[in-house]
């Protein structure tokens, strides 16, 4: 009677084996014939690269003896060379890369492969693909091994995930220089850009002479903005958002770590309708009102605001959701009220908080330099304003827990209102300060430093433009000074400072 074979043999443990070995061992996606085709037919017309350049780069290529071949072919361009296949081997030759290539042969050979370079667009949209694919496959097996990893912190690895994700989707992967000739084109190319739009080279604020201090929110740059509560923080950054929204149709997103999405909403319903924020809120409206609500409320309903509401929000997960802004919407600026409010995540609170906002602060900046957008976070001052003898106006050694923000920004502004503590008159030329306020730029690491008065409506909390009446049209020019208490005392004597004020570069 046969019995069950419990043991299988060594062969067919062999055979098993063999199949497993044959399932991971998977041939990475490639286009060969294709890279040839494309290498080819760059040797062959000189045009053809002007199609390929702005979609190819040599880290493309599957094998490596492509990769440097159009690496030599992207030299010579970059130089304004010729290329063929005489100077595409004398620069392969001067790097000792001739003879890994497989010589002059290898490079007629590739030349013969093509008789033109028609379809040579859609041949290397293809090989990007095949790169892609196998990045793809690279990241995953990345964070596959890293996830097995019992010591890793996870939300690390969930923000290192979706990085490099979002590199393979931008097509920036390796992209660890430039040379200065690239640089400077594409410096001419934004100058002349610039130049069509009245000198507003970043995102205008709507504000008309904050743009032309800053010439509009400039990208990758870290703006603080920062005042004691009740200056009207939120307000100004709602009437910019408004007005960068619906005036120049650029999408804007908004964490409100303080107030939510609906009273935000409100606020701008106010703003953008004239009606009290006090009338909305009770809802008590006269017929003629509700007919002027609803007429006016159709361009706020239109403008592309992104509002996200989210409580406690974690550098981690905001830089998670500015990436799908980005990508998703288009999102040219984004505002954060407030910074206090956000915590670092990532397993890094076990320092104290100082710590931690200066990892928030250092954040928001690599959010902004990641995403080349401006950022724009609010900031609570310290209560040494409301104590400070003379004048109120804020200093940059006021700002709240941390020296780090005023390192990490690209600009530190202050917004102050006289009227708050009940001051009448402005105290440098003692005209009326009710409904004003003043925007003031105490850091500017890319230019001057200004302070800007603005017309501000209180019952709508709306900040605008100052009506051009008595001389106040044009702000002063300031001079820089470090903001140390020392030099702050002698500079301006017990009172405090009236209109300049210190700020380290």
């Amino acid at each position: 009677m046969n019995q069950p074979d419990n043991n299988p043999s060594p062969r067919r443990n062999q055979k098993s084996k063999s199949v497993v070995q044959l399932e991971q061992g998977r041939i990475p996606p490639q286009a060969v014939e294709l890279e040839e085709a494309v290498l080819g037919a760059l040797l062959i017309d000189n045009s053809a690269l002007n199609q390929v350049i702005d979609i190819l780069s040599p880290e493309a290529f599957y094998k490596d003896t492509h990769s440097k071949i159009y690496q030599a072919i992207h030299n010579l361009f970059g130089r304004s060379e010729a290329i063929d296949i005489l100077t595409v081997a004398q620069d392969l030759r001067k790097k000792g890369q001739l003879d890994q290539v497989g010589g002059e042969y290898y490079l007629v050979h590739l030349s013969q492969r093509v008789s033109s370079s028609a379809h040579i667009e859609y041949h290397a949209r293809i090989i990007v693909q095949k790169h892609i694919q196998r990045e793809l496959i690279r990241v995953s097996s990345e964070i596959i091994n890293e996830a097995f990893d019992e010591s890793a912190d996870v939300l690390e690895l969930l923000d290192k995930a979706e990085q490099s994700l979002f590199n393979v989707a931008q097509g920036n992967l390796k992209k660890n220089y430039e040379s200065s000739q690239d640089l400077i084109h594409q410096a001419i190319s934004r100058i002349e850009e610039i130049s069509k739009k009245e000198g507003l080279s970043g995102v205008p604020s709507g504000f008309s002479q904050v743009d032309r201090v800053t010439s509009g929110w400039q990208r990758s740059d870290l703006v603080i903005i920062a005042a004691r509560p009740g200056m009207g923080k939120t307000a100004f950054v709602l009437s910019m958002a408004r007005n960068i929204a619906i005036d120049h149709q650029t999408p804007v997103a908004v964490f409100s770590l303080e107030m939510s999405s609906v009273q935000l909403i409100t606020r701008l319903i106010s703003s953008e309708t004239g009606l009290s924020s006090e009338k909305l809120r009770k809802g008590n409206l006269d017929d003629h009102e509700w007919q002027q609500l609803l007429a006016k409320v159709k361009n706020l309903e239109d403008a592309p605001i992104f509002i996200d509401d989210t409580p406690a929000l974690s550098v981690f997960d905001m830089r998670a959701k500015c990436r799908r802004l980005v990508a998703q919407h288009g999102v040219s600026i984004i505002i954060i009220d407030y910074l206090q409010l956000m915590t670092a995540g990532g397993g890094k609170n076990g320092g104290n908080r100082e710590q931690e906002i200066s990892t928030i602060s250092r954040s928001l900046k690599s959010i902004a330099k990641e995403l080349n957008v401006p950022v724009i976070a609010l900031s609570q001052l310290s209560r040494s304003v409301e104590t400070r003898g003379g004048s109120k106006r804020p200093l940059l050694s006021d700002l709240r827990e941390s020296g780090a923000i005023e390192q990490d920004a690209d600009i530190v502004s202050f917004i102050y209102r006289p009227e708050y503590y009940g001051i009448t008159e402005w105290d440098d030329d003692g005209s009326p300060s009710e409904s004003q306020g003043e925007f003031m730029i105490a850091k500017h690491r890319n230019g001057s430093l200004e302070n800007v008065r603005l017309k501000f409506e209180g019952h709508m909390a709306k900040f605008s433009d100052l009506d051009e009446v008595g001389g106040f049209d044009q702000p002063a020019v300031f001079e820089s000074k470090m903001n140390s208490d020392d030099e702050n005392q002698d500079f301006f004597g017990d009172s405090g400072p009236t209109e300049d004020y210190g700020s380290a570069f």
